[in-house]
This record gives structure tokens, sequence and C-alpha cells, in this order.
């Protein structure tokens, strides 16, 4: 399955840094809406992330919940009726959670570069950086903490939950 190395940080503005981020990108600006919904699955994360009534992915990935770099392991597969998709997974495993966001995505070489702002929640930074096949997680943990610097972000700044986590404990709150 392919892989990446992902860092989350809570940033105080996304308009502030796109201009940060355009130049240091080859690809971007481009605007994304993300409807994303998780079911309950015991061994990883499972999601539909609708881009619009006629297009969107189920994404299956394993992550491990910690602050800084950290390696994900993922499966993507497109669909044309996620509105439909939606109602079964539902039917068959629970909704997790739900989470809407604007996402301003760039790369930079082989980094996927999200700024997001999320509904209810705040605005954030994802770096992920895509690994070959084999290759060490830690080149691409070097790629990230480089991307960091160039970026401002300081460790203080990074989350290690996911936005569906934070979200259904702002609810608890």
């Amino acid at each position: 399955m392919p892989r990446n190395i992902e860092i989350k940080a809570r940033i105080q503005s996304v308009a502030a840094l796109v201009p940060v981020v355009a130049a240091l990108a080859q690809q971007g600006p481009v605007d994304i809406m993300q409807d994303d919904t998780f079911f309950d699955c015991p061994d990883g994360r499972l999601k539909l992330r609708a881009f619009s009534p006629e297009s969107g992915e189920l994404i299956f990935y394993q992550r491990a919940n910690q602050q800084g770099p950290r390696e994900s392991v993922y499966a993507i597969s497109p669909t044309t009726a996620p509105d439909s998709l939606r109602e079964v997974l539902t039917r068959a495993y629970g909704q997790g959670g739900r989470v809407r966001k604007h996402r301003v995505l760039f790369i930079a070489g082989r980094t996927r570069i999200h700024l997001d702002r999320v509904e209810d929640l705040g605005e954030f930074l994802e770096l992920e950086v895509v690994l070959q096949d084999g290759e060490a997680a830690e080149a691409g943990v070097a790629e990230a903490h480089a991307l960091m610097v160039q970026l401002g972000v300081q460790s203080s700044q990074l989350i290690e939950a996911a936005y569906v986590d934070l979200l259904a404990l702002r609810q608890l709150c």
C-alpha cells in the first residue's frame, strides 16, 4: 500500500500562509471542498471523502496518533456515487463522525501541503511527504522537518489527533 509521512499543525491563519507556501510550491493553489464521513473500523480508519454528489473517494488508512511526523499507510478507491456509498457504509458499520472542510492544496516536490479551514474547529496545516516503495520513513521525516522550518511551524503547534477526534472531544466539553 502507498505510504506517506504526515504532520498536522494548528495555525493562526490560512490566508497568512498561502503566500509562503505558494513561494515553495511548484503546483497550486487548488481549492477543494471536502465532506469526510468516518465509519467505525477496528483496524484503522475508513472514511468516505465527498467532493460533490458525483465525485468522491473511499479511503482506508492506518497511522499512529502522535505529534510530529508519523507514517501513514493508505488505500484509496474513487467513487461516482458518494451519497449512496455513505448510506450503505453507515448501515453496515455505523458512522464515527463527519468533518467538513475547505482545503487549499499545494504540491512542493513530492509533498502535498494542505491549508485547511475545518468547520467548527479552526485552521490547520497538513504536510504529506509521499514515500517511494521500500523507502525508509526517515527520509520523509527529514523532509517534513525541513518544510516545517521553512513554513515557520513550531513543534508546539503540532497535534496528534485526526480532525474527527478533535471534533468529538470538542462535543464532550
